[in-house]
C-alpha cells in the first residue's frame, strides 16, 4: 500500500486538515487504510468500517508517519503485540534504540512504544519514526518531565505543547493518564505497592502538590483537538493499574476504569480514535472478570493490557508469567498485549530481552486467536504440522515464530550435513523417532488397503 498517496488523498479531501479514520468510517467511507488492514486479516472491509465507526476497532495511523502500514486493533481482529523501547537517563543511544526497534519488528511486534526518558528525546523519537514500518506510541509526560526540574513545574500548556510536537513528528498513538482524578488518590493508601505507573505517579504528584485536578482531564478538549488534527489515537493510560496481586481489582483500579469510559466517549464524539489500557498484575482467576468489566464500562473499546502478570515471584521470568496471563486476557477480549521482558522489575531491556518479550507475547496472542477461531489464525500451525511430519526442517524454521532460535537449537546436536535430510532429531534419534515410525505404519496401511 502506498501510504503517501493515501495521505495526499485525505488532505485533498479536507484542505488544511483531514478527517480521521473514525470520521470517514462514520460517514460510510472505506478508506485505503481500512481496505488494506481488512484485507491483511481476511476480514470484510465493510465489517471493519462498522467496527471503527462504533469505536470497537481503531487504525492508529498519524498522517505524519507515512512509513507505517495500517493495521487493526480490536477484539474482532487478530490480537496484537506492542514492544516497549526507549532510552533512560543512564543509557541514551539512538543506534541502540534502533537496534531494539529492528529486533522487535523482526520477531513480530505490531507496534512499538518509545518510552525515552533521557538523552535527545525528540531526536531518538524521530529516528525511530523514520525507521519504523509499524505504528509508534509515546507517553508525552515523560518528555515534559525531562524539560523541567520537578513534576510540580509542569503546566497544562507544556503538556499540550509536547503532545502537539510529538503529533507533528508522526507519533501514531499516545498514552495519556487523563483518568486519574484527585478523588482517586486516597484510594491507593491501602495498597501494598501504591501507584506503579510512572506517568500516573507523576500526575498524582502534580495534583497533590498543587491541590488541583489532573491537567489532562481539565484540558481534555484541547488534547482531543490536537489528536483529531493529526489522527493520533489516544491510549487512555491506566495510572492506577495494580502492581502486585494484593492490589488487583481494587476500588482505585475500577474508579479509574469508569472515567476511562467517560473519556473514551468524549474522544469518539470529537472523531478521535481511542483504546483503553489495563492491568497489570492480576491473579489468573480474575482476568476474565477484568476483561468483561472493561467491555461494559468502556463500550467495548479496544483493550490494551500489560501482561497481565499472574504471579509476583518470578523476576527474571516475567515474560513467561505475562504470557500466561496474556493468553487468558486475549481469549476474553484483550485487543493488544504490551509485552513484558525478562528484565521487568529489574532493569532496562536490551536487544535480547526485546526478542524474548516479543516472542512470549506473540505466543500468547496467537494461542488465543487460534482458540477463538479467528480467520486464518491456525493456518501456520497446520502448515507446521505437515512440515514436521515430512521432516522439512527448512520449512519448520520458516514457519516458527523464532526460526533463528529453532535452527540454533536443532543444529546444536546434529551435524550440519545431516540436519537438512535427517528424518529425526537428537531427542529420540532415528530408532525411537515416533514420526518416522508413523510414516512406516502409514506405508504399511497403504499396502494393506
Amino acid at each position: 500500500m502506498n501510504r503517501h498517496d493515501s495521505i495526499k488523498q485525505h488532505l485533498a479531501n479536507a484542505g488544511d486538515g483531514a478527517p480521521t479514520q473514525l470520521r470517514y468510517a462514520r460517514d460510510g467511507i472505506i478508506t485505503p487504510e481500512i481496505e488494506y488492514a481488512a484485507t491483511v486479516e481476511g476480514l470484510d472491509p465493510e465489517f471493519v468500517r462498522q467496527e471503527i465507526a462504533d469505536g470497537r476497532m481503531i487504525i492508529p495511523v498519524n498522517l505524519k508517519h507515512p512509513e507505517a502500514l495500517p493495521f487493526l486493533i480490536g477484539r474482532k481482529a487478530l490480537c496484537k503485540v506492542n514492544a516497549n523501547i526507549g532510552s533512560s537517563a543512564i543509557v541514551a543511544d539512538t543506534d541502540y534504540e534502533l537496534r531494539k526497534l529492528k529486533m522487535a519488528i523482526k520477531y513480530g511486534a505490531d507496534t512499538a512504544m518509545d518510552l525515552s526518558t533521557g538523552g535527545d528525546i525528540p531526536g531518538i523519537r524521530n529516528a525511530i519514526l523514520r525507521n519504523s514500518t509499524v505504528p509508534i506510541g509515546t507517553v508525552p509526560i515523560y518528555e515534559a518531565i525531562a524539560r523541567v526540574e520537578s513534576p510540580s513545574d509542569i503546566t497544562p500548556e507544556l503538556l499540550l505543547e509536547v503532545v502537539e510536537e510529538q503529533a507533528a513528528q508522526g507519533v501514531d498513538y499516545m498514552t495519556v493518564h487523563a483518568s486519574i482524578l484527585l478523588e482517586h488518590i486516597p484510594l491507593v493508601n491501602s495498597r501494598t505497592t501504591g501507584i506503579v505507573s510512572r506517568g500516573g505517579s507523576l500526575i498524582a504528584c502534580w495534583m497533590a502538590e498543587h491541590d488541583r485536578e489532573n491537567p489532562f482531564y481539565t484540558h481534555y478538549d484541547q488534547l482531543l483537538e490536537i489528536c483529531r488534527k493529526y489522527d493520533v489515537s489516544l491510549s487512555l493510560g491506566d495510572a492506577l493499574r495494580p502492581g502486585c496481586l494484593a492490589d488487583a481489582s481494587d476500588d482505585a483500579q475500577f474508579a479509574e476504569l469508569t472515567v476511562h469510559g467517560e473519556l473514551g466517549r468524549r474522544a469518539r464524539e470529537k472523531d478521535v480514535q481511542v483504546m483503553i489500557e489495563g492491568p497489570g498484575h492480576i491473579p489468573f482467576h480474575e482476568i476474565e472478570m477484568n476483561m468483561k468489566k472493561e467491555q461494559e464500562l468502556c463500550d467495548d473499546a479496544p483493550f490494551y493490557v500489560l501482561g497481565p502478570v499472574v504471579t509476583d515471584i518470578a523476576p527474571g521470568y516475567d515474560h513467561i508469567t505475562s504470557a500466561i496471563g496474556g493468553t487468558m486476557a486475549a481469549y476474553h477480549g484483550a485487543a493488544m498485549l504490551c509485552y513484558v521482558t525478562p528484565k521487568e522489575h529489574l532493569g532496562l531491556p536490551d536487544e535480547n530481552d526485546v526478542r524474548e518479550g516479543v516472542i512470549a507475547s506473540k505466543i500468547a496472542a496467537h494461542a488465543a486467536d487460534v482458540a477463538l477461531g479467528k480467520p486464518g489464525a491456525r493456518d501456520r500451525d497446520d502448515a507446521m504440522a505437515k512440515a514436521r511430519f515430512s521432516f522439512d526442517w527448512e520449512e519448520q524454521f520458516r514457519l516458527a515464530l523464532d526460526g533463528d532460535r529453532a535452527r540454533e537449537m536443532h543444529d546444536e546436536t546434529l551435524p550440519d550435513v545431516a540436519y537438512k535430510t535427517a528424518e529425526y532429531c537428537s531427542m529420540c534419534g532415528e530408532k525411537f523417532c515416533a514420526m518416522r515410525i508413523s510414516k512406516e505404519l502409514q506405508r504399511y496401511s497403504d499396502e494393506r488397503s
